[in-house]
């Protein structure tokens, strides 16, 4: 049966990739880095607390040194002008494989049921890749080149959502959400719904443009209010609660500068002016959908 190690080993090889190329371009600090990283991914349920400790710390000192380089500017076979928005349709392949994995193959028995949705995303990353190539006919190294080319051009914040979710659960761990709790059953109305579902939302928004990372967010927000009150106390859908819930999280994302690699690294890789430009196009879109998605749980998640 498919589950995550299958999935890592694939995410692991593919940053072995982009170590080995790096070497071959004599970028040996952006190789050490990613190198690190392919190692936590293919052996870090084997080097235990300690070491992956001290694998983190490495990669630090490595981010914090300077180590890494800007991306090369890479020689481009084709103008894509020329395919225009048609670019974009095998992207289409990632999201469209992931909802029908999700919905199709539960019960297929070669899938861990638990996992069902990350294995489809890795599966519609592959097919994806396997249109691209059958369609454009690039180089055989080709995706990975331009793969490692895009990750130097984030750098070290492409860490970020690993490490804030890290963050978050050990937030978790550390009690923080009982603490949220408790505040949040002085300040919510006994009985209001709408008051709970407000609360969740709003709370899951404002915790994550603090930490930057809604699945930082995420085990905080749904220890303090989304399982004690909306699931337990007023019986709601716990899979719909917590998916919108994380809808929740996402617009406080589009509206932090802490979601650094999403907000900051564009703004810089587009030689902004203003490095919250981006942040300040999305207000505008994050704040309906938020005000969208509190609707939504209140009208979806309860009978």
């Amino acid at each position: 049966m498919i589950g995550l190690p299958a999935l890592y080993t694939f995410t692991g090889l593919i940053f072995v990739a982009y170590a080995a190329l790096s070497v071959a371009r004599k970028r040996f600090g952006n190789a050490a880095f990613w190198g690190l990283l392919a190692a936590s991914f293919l052996a870090g349920d084997r080097f235990g607390n300690f070491g992956n400790g001290l694998l983190v710390l490495a990669l630090v000192a490595l981010a914090g040194t300077g180590a890494l380089r800007k991306p090369d500017v890479g020689d481009q076979a084709e103008d894509g002008s020329r395919r225009g928005n048609a670019l974009f349709l095998p992207a289409l392949i990632i999201p469209v494989t992931a909802l029908a994995g999700t919905f199709l193959l539960p019960n297929s028995g070669l899938i861990d049921p638990k996992q069902i949705t990350l294995i489809s995303l890795g599966l519609g990353v592959i097919l994806a890749l396997i249109a691209l190539y059958a369609w454009l006919r690039p180089p055989a190294l080709a995706a990975l080149e331009e793969g490692r080319r895009l990750i130097d051009a984030v750098g070290w914040a492409a860490l970020l959502p690993q490490m804030l979710a890290s963050l978050g659960a050990v937030f978790a761990v550390a009690g923080v959400g009982d603490l949220v709790g408790g505040i949040a059953g002085q300040v919510i109305p006994h009985g209001s719904l709408f008051a709970a579902v407000l609360a969740y939302a709003i709370g899951m928004a404002l915790f994550t443009m603090i930490m930057g990372n809604a699945f930082a967010a995420f085990p905080v927000m749904t220890a303090a209010i989304g399982l004690p009150l909306l699931v337990h106390g007023f019986g709601g859908n716990p899979a719909i609660v917590c998916a919108i819930g994380m809808l929740a999280g996402f617009c406080g994302t589009l509206m932090t500068p802490m979601a650094a690699n999403f907000n900051i690294v564009p703004a810089a890789l587009l030689e902004l002016k203003d490095r919250n430009a981006v942040v300040k196009a999305q207000v505008g879109t994050a704040l309906p959908l938020l005000a969208c998605n509190i609707i939504l749980i209140y009208w979806l998640a309860f009978p």
